[in-house]
Order: structure tokens, then C-alpha cells, then sequence
């Protein structure tokens, strides 16, 4: 085994975005979209509902039914959910989910949320799974088509058309408007001057959050989604949000992340490297077992260790085939450590 100590221009860092579709299977539309019946009657089903990719009720599909993402439905007064044991509080699932995500979204307790700069008291929200995004969601590869009663409202995110991307507590934040691709249809495609955007997209955290007020206003606007605000009373909106993003058979949505890689350059001189390590080259009294190895010698590279400074094995490179060196060869070995 020989040694030979790196320079600091032999190491150089790499960063690649890597963009990939979301959904599980590779497919960037998840054009079918399923709960579990055991989930949703449960306890948790008053607070969020979680979106499966097939049946997990249905037989072998249970086995490979995986969740993709969950929704929720908030209100900052508490409506549209039963209270907690009948207290007249306003103190509910919905001001549960609200306080959440206002805290996750915006880091404090007192900031409303406002869509398109007007305030709205009520939202809905798609928190994509964890694992399906990994880093954060794609900027401009959301297409959800939101359905009933045979109206469609076609929503993407703005991000191909601001100049300046603005942020929250959460990271990067764009607003939902009609339109594809990451841009409006006609103009700023928002709801309107009095009801503001359609929701915020937050790629960073993998939240869509989208605007109540706006779902509710009839078509071409929104799609008369009817959400319920009875105070104490358990309106079950979830279902609502749920049957229009199946009536509409389209969500479209893409992961980035940002894979970091260390390339490290052995640089193999001709007079390095030529000598055999192996014991079975020397005989018992210390000499070369060929004699063709005193004037030409040869050797084999098969591998590459990388060590610290206490001579502690790090990382170990293979090559493919083993590489012949002499002394009238030299080679430069490209190792590439992804993490």
C-alpha cells in the first residue's frame, strides 16, 4: 500500500439541482386520490385527512398504498368543526389547524394570513409528505385542477412571473393564481380586488394553502366549494376540498433538490505507484520473486483509500478494471462523493 498526501487542488465542491417527479411510481400527475376509511373516522380525521395514492381499504392495494400528502381545514374562529368537550371558547380542530400553520408558516402568533394582501379567516391546506419532496417542491410544476358540479379552476403558482421572490418565517412564498406552469392565465389570473389571491405556495416547507374565500365565490371565479362556518358544528369541509381535487383528476407537482458533490483528483505521476505491495512479491530474504520486476516494473491499480490526517480510512473508491502502471504511464482517477 503506498500513500501520497492531497493538495488542496486536487479537492474541488459541486452543486447540482436535480429536479424529479413527486408522486410515488415516478409520475409527476396524481390523477387518483383515495382515504383510508379507518383514518378518517378516527380521532385525527377531525383534523386532517391523509391522501393516499391507491385504496388502502381495498384488499392487496393496503399492502402498497403509500401517503402523498394529507389536508386540513382552518378557521381562525373555530367554525366549521365541533368544539372540544362542548366548550363555548371557539376552541376547536379548525383554530387548532389555524394557530399551526400560522406558527409554522410565519413564526409568531399574531400575523393573519392575507392572500394577494387581503386578510381571510379561513383556508384550506395540502401539506405534501415528507418524503415524496425530500428538499422542497419545484417552483412552477404545480397544476391542480380543483372541480364541481362541472366547473374547473386551474391554479398554479407565480413564480415564473414575480422579479422578486419574497419570503416568510418558512422560506420562499408565491402566490396561487389561475393559470399553468407557473404563470397566470389573463393578466394576474387573482380571485379579485376584494378577495385577493387563490392561496400561497410555499415550496420550501411543501405547503399549498389555498384561499377559502375564493374557492367559495361561483364560477369563473372559484367553484362554489360551499364551505361551512356553523360555529360548533363539525362541517365536515374536509370532504368538500377532498371531492374536488378527485373530481379534478389533476395535480401536478415536482421535487428539487440540491444534490452536493466532492470530487477528488488522484494524480498518478509515471515514477509513482509502480512497485507491488503485495507480500507474495517478496521473497523470505527480502528480495523481488521475478526478477523482471528489479528493471520494469509493474503494478495494478485496483482501488483508492482516502485517509485523514490519523491515517483513518474514510472512503475506499473501486475502479471498474484494474489499471496498469509503469514507469512510462501516468493516470488522474476522478473519485465523486455525493451527499
Amino acid at each position: 500500500m503506498s500513500y501520497k498526501r492531497l493538495d488542496q487542488e486536487d479537492i474541488t465542491l459541486s452543486a447540482e439541482s436535480t429536479v424529479a417527479p413527486l408522486w410515488t411510481g415516478g409520475t409527476v400527475n396524481l390523477n387518483s386520490a383515495f382515504t383510508s376509511s379507518t383514518q378518517v373516522s378516527s380521532n385525527t380525521g377531525n383534523f386532517f385527512y391523509e391522501i393516499y395514492h391507491q385504496n388502502p381499504d381495498a384488499g392487496t392495494t393496503s399492502n402498497t398504498a403509500e401517503i402523498q400528502y394529507s389536508i386540513a381545514f382552518g378557521d381562525k374562529l373555530g367554525r366549521g368543526t365541533g368544539l372540544f368537550n362542548g366548550n363555548v371558547d371557539g376552541k376547536s380542530p379548525s383554530s387548532v389547524i389555524y394557530g399551526q400553520y400560522r406558527n409554522l408558516v410565519f413564526g409568531d402568533e399574531d400575523t393573519d394570513f392575507r392572500f394577494g394582501g387581503i386578510t381571510s379567516d379561513y383556508f384550506y391546506v395540502i401539506n405534501v409528505n415528507r418524503s415524496r419532496y425530500k428538499e422542497k417542491l419545484f417552483p412552477g410544476s404545480l397544476n391542480l385542477t380543483l372541480s364541481k358540479d362541472g366547473s374547473n379552476l386551474e391554479l398554479t403558482d407565480n413564480s415564473k412571473q414575480v422579479s422578486t421572490v419574497s419570503y416568510v418565517d418558512s422560506g420562499r412564498v408565491f402566490d396561487i393564481v389561475s393559470g399553468s406552469n407557473g404563470a397566470a392565465y389573463s393578466g394576474n389570473g387573482f380571485a379579485g380586488d376584494d378577495i385577493g389571491s387563490y392561496g400561497k405556495f410555499l415550496p420550501d416547507v411543501g405547503l399549498i394553502i389555498l384561499n377559502g374565500r375564493a374557492l367559495d365565490q361561483a364560477a369563473p371565479i372559484g367553484i362554489n366549494l360551499g364551505t361551512e362556518l356553523d360555529a360548533g358544528t363539525d362541517n365536515r369541509n374536509l370532504n368538500k376540498l377532498f371531492s374536488s381535487i378527485s373530481e379534478g383528476e389533476k395535480f401536478e407537482l415536482q421535487s428539487e433538490e440540491t444534490i452536493t458533490s466532492n470530487f477528488v483528483f488522484i494524480r498518478v505521476r509515471n515514477a509513482e505507484f509502480n512497485y507491488s505491495t503485495n507480500p507474495s512479491n517478496i521473497t523470505g530474504s527480502g528480495e523481488l520473486t521475478h526478477d523482471v520486476m528489479v528493471n520494469s516494473p509493474q503494478a495494478y491499480v485496483t482501488s483508492v483509500g482516502l485517509y485523514n490526517d490519523n491515517n483513518d480510512l474514510l472512503a475506499v473508491a473501486k475502479l471498474s478494471r484494474p489499471l496498469l502502471k509503469d514507469f512510462t504511464k501516468e493516470a488522474l482517477i476522478r473519485i465523486k462523493l455525493d451527499y
